[in-house]
C-alpha cells in the first residue's frame, strides 16, 4: 500500500547526515550497532538493561577491530566510536531519522520501549523492530503511528552477513519500506523486501521447517545430531551461499524434485509441539555455546573456541559469497558482451 502522507526530505539522506538509533544492546544489538557505524551512520544506542552500559562498547570496538583487520572498513575503531552514543536515555533519539528496536520478543517489554521511543522521536521518524517471532502487524497496533513501523530482520552477526529482511505489517507505507530497501544496500546487505506480513517471515519459516524435520529424525532414531549436522553442512551448507531453493532446482533439474516431492512430501513431520530434544535442553539452562551447556556437550575451552571459529568463519564465508554476489551472472554476461571477438576463432559448434 502507498501512504498518502506527505514524504520527509531525508528519505534521500546520505547515511553519514543520517543519525539512526539502536535500542537495545545484547549480543545482536551490538553488531547491528557495529553495521550501521561501519556504514557512516551517527548512531544513539540505548540500552534498557543497565548492565549493558558496560559491555556494549567493549564488544562493538573488538567488532571494529576484527572488521578493520579483515578490510571490511577502511577506518580504526576509534574514528567510527567517535559517531557513537550509548546512554540509557531515550530522550537522545529526538534527531535520529531511523530507529531499530532489539529487545526481548516479550509484547510487554515492546510496548513499553515504543511509548519511549515515539515520546522522543519526531514524527517522521521510521521506527522498526529486529523481531523474529511476532508479527510486524501485531506490533503496529502498539504504536501511535503504526503507517511509519516496519520490521528489519538481521543475521547474527549482523554486521559481516548480507542478510536481511524488511517486511512490511498491514498498515505500513511501502514507500517507507522501499527506502530502507534502498538504503540497507549501503549496509552491505543483499535485502529481501516482504510484501505481506507473514508470521516468521521468510527466512525462519524456511528454516524451523528444517528445525523441525531434524527433530523428527533424532528422535525418531533415524539418525544422531552428529549426522544431521553433518548432512546439511556437506549438501545444503555446499550450495546455499552461491542460490536459494528456486536456483538450486534450476540449477540441478527441476521434474526430479517434482518427482521426489509427490513420494515424500506426505511423510515429513507435520508435529506442532516444540520437541522434546530441545525443551529438555532449555528445562536443563542449556543457552549452547554461551554457557556450554547444549545439544553438544562442550568444556568451557571449546565452548569459547566455538565462538572464535563462528566469528573468523563469518568473515571467510564473506569474502568467498562477495565473489558471488546475486547478479554475477549478469555481471559476467556484461563483461562478455563488451569484449571485442576473436575474429580468427573457430566457429561455435550448435
Amino acid at each position: 500500500m502507498k501512504s498518502n502522507e506527505a514524504q520527509p526530505d531525508f528519505f534521500s539522506t546520505h547515511p553519514a547526515e543520517l543519525p539512526v538509533g539502536v535500542v537495545g544492546l545484547g549480543l545482536m544489538g551490538c553488531s547491528i550497532t557495529t553495521c550501521l557505524l561501519m556504514a557512516g551512520h551517527p548512531v544513539v544506542a540505548i540500552a534498557p538493561i543497565p548492565g549493558d552500559l558496560t559491555t556494549a562498547e567493549p564488544r562493538i570496538h573488538e567488532h571494529l577491530t576484527k572488521s578493520f583487520a579483515e578490510g571490511l572498513c577502511p577506518g580504526k575503531p576509534d574514528e567510527y566510536l567517535q559517531n557513537l552514543i550509548i546512554s540509557e536515555d531515550y530522550n537522545l533519539l529526538k534527531d535520529t531519522r531511523l530507529v531499530v528496536e532489539c529487545t526481548l520478543e516479550d509484547i510487554a517489554i515492546k510496548r513499553l520501549v515504543y511509548q519511549k521511543i515515539e515520546a522522543a522521536v519526531a514524527p517522521e521518524t521510521v521506527i522498526t523492530s529486529n523481531t523474529s517471532a511476532i508479527p510486524i502487524s501485531t506490533l503496529q497496533q502498539e504504536t501511535a503511528r503504526p503507517t511509519r513501523f516496519l520490521g528489519l530482520h538481521w543475521a547474527e552477526p549482523s554486521h559481516t552477513t548480507r542478510f536481511l529482511e524488511i517486511i512490511c505489517g498491514d498498515a505500513s507505507d511501502h514507500h517507507r519500506a522501499e527506502w530502507l530497501y534502498t538504503l540497507a544496500h549501503q549496509w552491505g546487505k543483499e535485502p529481501t523486501l516482504v510484501r505481506k506480513d507473514i508470521r516468521g517471515f521468510i527466512t525462519n519459516r524456511l528454516m524451523y521447517a528444517l528445525y523441525r524435520e531434524a527433530f523428527y529424525l533424532v528422535e525418531n532414531g533415524y539418525a544422531s545430531i552428529e549426522d544431521v549436522d553433518r548432512a546439511c553442512r556437506n549438501n545444503a551448507g555446499y550450495w546455499m551461499t552461491l542460490v536459494g531453493i528456486f536456483r538450486w532446482m534450476d540449477l540441478t533439474g527441476v521434474p526430479a524434485y517434482h518427482a521426489v516431492m509427490k513420494e515424500l512430501l506426505p511423510t515429513l513431520s507435520t508435529a506442532t509441539e516444540v520437541p522434546g530434544l530441545i525443551d529438555e535442553v532449555v528445562k536443563r539452562g542449556g543457552k549452547g555455546v554461551q554457557n556450554a551447556n547444549g545439544f553438544y556437550d562442550y568444556t568451557p575451552e571449546e565452548a569459547r573456541l566455538w565462538r572464535e571459529t563462528f566469528e573468523e568463519f563469518s568473515y571467510e564465508i564473506r569474502r568467498l559469497a562477495l565473489k558471488y554476489p546475486v547478479d554475477v551472472v549478469k555481471k559476467k554476461l556484461n563483461i562478455s558482451s563488451t569484449e571485442t571477438p576473436d575474429l580468427n576463432a573457430p566457429p561455435t559448434p550448435d
